[in-house]
């Protein structure tokens, strides 16, 4: 292994763990599904319970997926998809730094993920056991990552996204 897979290793299973926690965390700690499910209806995606399940469920499976470098370009797209959407409905009217609630973390796990699927995910990944030289990273594992993911974040705001109206002060 060169120095370049384990980096990519690294990458891909701090990223995936993370995301997988994340998602993990809907499911069983704090409110659960009921209490998440809550709290999408009150950020404006609607209906909660819905995008509570598939916000939990995507975050685990994408982050396994990517973790494991398995169809890694795909994986990476959950990542920009998942995270365009936290950035868009509750992040963005915070500003960029985290510190404030902002959108910087956001944008650096989505970034992170299409870089990994465009570097490829390295020779400890499912992917190179599958399909070894013919797996899909460069350009096309950047335009799979970064354009399914905008496309399908995009897609989930248009359909789903209905921001509740400014409360009267």
């Amino acid at each position: 292994m060169t120095a370049y897979d384990a980096g990519v290793l690294i990458l891909r299973v701090c990223l995936g763990l993370t995301m997988a926690a994340h998602g993990y965390n809907k499911f069983f700690a704090g409110g659960r599904i009921p209490g998440t499910a809550a709290w999408f209806d009150g950020i404006g995606m609607k209906p909660g319970i819905v995008h509570a399940r598939l916000a939990a469920g995507s975050e685990i499976g994408v982050g396994i997926a990517l973790a494991a470098g398995l169809f890694t370009p795909v994986a990476a797209a959950g990542f920009v998809a998942l995270m365009l959407v936290a950035a868009w409905t509750v992040h963005r009217s915070n500003g960029f730094f985290i510190v404030r609630e902002g959108w910087e973390y956001n944008l650096v796990l989505a970034v992170a993920a299409v870089s990994v699927a465009t570097l490829g995910p390295g020779r400890a990944s499912i992917d190179e056991l599958i399909l070894g030289t013919d797996r899909v990273d460069g350009w096309w594992g950047f335009a799979i990552a970064a354009g399914l993911g905008l496309a399908a974040g995009a897609g989930q705001l248009a359909l789903f996204y209905r921001p509740p109206a400014p409360s009267e002060s």
